[in-house]
């Protein structure tokens, strides 16, 4: 099945009622992330997947994205969740996946925010190189905007000292000196707003500064999957694009329902009136540029020859597929 007929195969059961998107049941196993709901998990809440044939089934956490690729690559997992960068890397390593739809995104509302103490010295982009930065996990988003915001400023790209921090530490880690810099993920603005609510920190940069608006990361799954299960796979985009969609136009409710499953699962529920939204753009699906932009850094860079990757062909469907049904 080539991707076009896939594309041409999944536009179509988007535009079916949700009901009958899909008939058998089927159990997609993943790993959520401290602090936040995936969108995915969200229309689960919102019981968007109840009479579609899909049930998730939460096997605990992820320390970061690069983790559920490597369950999705061994098949413990049936879904993935990571930056962009790091979905291609993997690709690039040989695994058969397909960005089924943008998780989160960043603009002006929702971004990566790189703090310091205020006091601090580091006052920009340049500043940050020989520094310390803690960042949730290697060979994702962060790592990777740090990267292209060094090398906009003819930087060496590997300047900056990174080491890993989970999420809820990352104030902790700033505020004790243990590193120069935290870098707060765009899907962990609960805990960056905590910290900042807190005060004492300075906004040094942000990840729209260096990339502009573009989808952060990606749910992701295996393709024979998708072949395998079609009208799943439709329904499951649906469901998600659907939530991201009622988030947005429900912000308020949108953290009553956070609240509720971060206190079920014996998180902080407090967090959840610092959350900012998915900062995905109305529709819920991707464009090319959202790959594209990737493609063309690890061309770059020299990770994967030229015209090797094509966006067309890691997503899964795209607004443009949808747009022409």
């Amino acid at each position: 099945m080539t991707l076009t007929l896939r594309s041409l195969a999944l536009t179509t059961a988007l535009g079916l009622s949700f009901g009958t998107a899909a008939q058998a049941e089927v159990t997609i196993r993943y790993l959520a992330s401290h602090g936040g709901l995936a969108p995915h998990e969200l229309a689960d809440e919102l019981g968007y997947y109840d009479e579609a044939g899909i049930k998730l089934e939460n096997l605990g956490y992820a320390s970061g994205g690069p983790e559920t690729l490597i369950g999705l690559a061994g098949g413990s997992l049936d879904l993935g969740s990571a930056a962009t960068s790091a979905v291609l890397n993997s690709i690039i390593g040989g695994n058969d996946f397909v960005a089924a739809y943008p998780t989160q995104g960043i603009n002006d509302d929702v971004q990566s925010i790189f703090y310091v103490l205020e006091d601090s010295p580091i006052r920009s982009v340049e500043d940050i190189a020989g520094k310390t930065i803690a960042v949730n996990t290697l060979g994702a988003h962060l790592d990777y905007t740090i990267r292209e915001a060094l090398h906009q400023k003819d930087l060496p790209q590997n300047a900056a000292n990174l080491i890993v921090v989970p999420g809820p530490q990352l104030e902790q880690v700033l505020r004790s000196g243990q590193v120069d810099v935290s870098a707060f993920g765009y899907w962990q603005t609960t805990f960056e707003g905590a910290a900042r609510q807190t005060g004492g920190l300075r906004a040094v940069f942000d990840d729209t500064d260096v990339l502009g608006e573009i989808a952060g990361g990606f749910a992701v799954l295996r393709r024979d999957w998708t072949e395998a299960h079609p009208k799943e796979a439709a329904a499951f985009v649906e469901g998600a694009a659907r939530a991201l969609d009622w988030a947005r136009e429900n912000p308020e409710e949108a953290k009553e329902v956070l609240a509720k499953a971060l206190a079920e699962r014996g998180e902080n529920p407090e967090v959840a009136q610092h959350f900012a939204g998915y900062g995905v753009r109305e529709g819920g699906l991707p464009v090319e540029r959202d790959i594209q932009f990737w493609i063309d850094v690890l061309e770059r860079e020299g990770k994967v020859e030229k015209g090797r990757l094509k966006a067309a062909d890691i997503l899964l469907v795209s607004s443009r597929s949808v747009a022409v049904k």
